[in-house]
């Protein structure tokens, strides 16, 4: 016979799920809101947003500088100076070449796509038309619609310091700003909260900051590197559209997983369709062996530590980015998944009971807070 159920244990088990599905709502709510305001602020937030990415990347320099009995104006306007150096002949020698040869990029994409259609409808796969007429179709819009953004967002942050107005300005400012006052802004964060806040956000402004440094910064390498290996590999074999392709490589390499993959099948569609089937082979034998390079040696050697992210949680990020906000979506996930990580991990640090207590045996001992 079954035992009957628990009135008393029935009710606080609904009690208990309808305030957690309470709760749990206005945690959505408060992320809602907090996203309706990022966008409503996004002219402020996008340059932000950029110059902290671009600071990650010069700061190192500036350091060197400090370090080296530089006075924080100066050592910050040298390094200012020389980025807008750097990225003017970037736009000159990299930039306007490839914006030029982006439409043959997409062109020769939608034409392997169509060989790749053509070899499945034949033996032995023998797939009909009507079964791939969709996948093809969609195919060549994400093509078209992926290799036009990835390309354009390359040219486009690139040359910002022409172009962007705006944006650029606000984050070259920022940049400078960051690189002179950074190492102030915490002491005074810290004077401006109140009790254990003065501690828990500038410890976590720390790590998120250690993080996303190490994560743009390692990224930015192993992307250089492989769009320098594998860019090599296509001019030996005589690849046309060489520089766009090396490009593409390096802006996917923020986009860790999908970004490879999605970069390694574009490079394999234009030598299959300017080399034939033997290059685009061997062009996917050598991208196959960068990759390999980059993950067991280019990337421990380089990043020192890892975001601390599962790979389902990084396709996961990459993907809600995508489509939530495109390109940009995509390229900002990974380190944004990294960044709510680190508050995680923080936050979980100061609810951990001590040692001490959990000796005991305890079920009901609460959570001890350092004063």
């Amino acid at each position: 016979m079954t035992a009957p159920l628990s009135s008393d244990r029935s009710r606080a088990a609904l009690r208990i799920s309808a305030r957690v599905s309470g709760e749990f709502l206005l945690v959505l709510a408060g992320l809602a809101v907090t996203l309706w305001l990022l966008g409503r602020m996004w002219s402020v937030v996008w340059p932000l947003v950029v110059g902290l990415l671009l600071t990650t990347l010069t700061w190192p320099a500036a350091r060197f500088l400090r370090r080296r009995g530089w006075p924080p104006a100066l050592a910050a306007s040298v390094v200012t100076v020389l980025f807008l150096l750097v990225a003017a002949g970037v736009v000159a020698l990299i930039a306007v070449p490839v914006a030029s040869q982006s439409g043959e990029l997409t062109d020769g994409v939608v034409e392997g796509i169509q060989r790749l259609r053509e070899w499945a409808a034949g033996p032995p796969l023998n797939i009909g038309d009507a079964q791939i007429n969709q996948a093809f179709d969609s195919a060549v819009s994400r093509a078209q619609e992926g290799v036009g953004s990835m390309v354009g967002a390359v040219v486009t942050g690139v040359s910002t310091v022409v172009n962007g107005v705006v944006t650029a300005v606000l984050a070259l400012f920022l940049m400078f700003f960051f690189l002179k006052d950074g190492p102030r802004f915490l002491p005074w964060l810290s004077r401006q909260l109140p009790g254990r806040l003065a501690t828990d956000v500038p410890a976590v402004f720390e790590r998120g900051w250690a993080t996303l440094g190490s994560f743009v910064r390692s990224q930015a390498a192993v992307g250089l590197l492989d769009a320098v290996l594998i860019g090599l590999g296509l001019w030996i074999l005589g690849v046309p559209l060489v520089l766009p392709l090396a490009v593409l490589t390096f802006v996917s390499a923020f986009v860790p997983i999908i970004g490879a993959l999605f970069a390694g099948f574009v490079a394999v569609l234009i030598a299959l369709v300017s080399n034939g089937l033997t290059d685009a082979l061997i062009v996917l034998a050598i991208i196959v062996v960068v990759q390999q390079l980059e993950g067991n040696v280019f990337q421990p050697m380089i990043q020192s530590r890892g975001l601390g992210l599962h790979a389902a949680v990084v396709l996961l990020a990459v993907t809600l980015g995508g489509s939530l906000a495109g390109i940009v979506g995509s390229l900002l996930a990974v380190p944004i998944a990294a960044l709510i990580a680190v508050v995680w991990n923080y936050v979980r640090e100061q609810l951990v009971v001590p040692t001490d207590d959990t000796s005991t045996g305890e079920p009901d001992a609460g959570v001890v807070v350092p004063s």
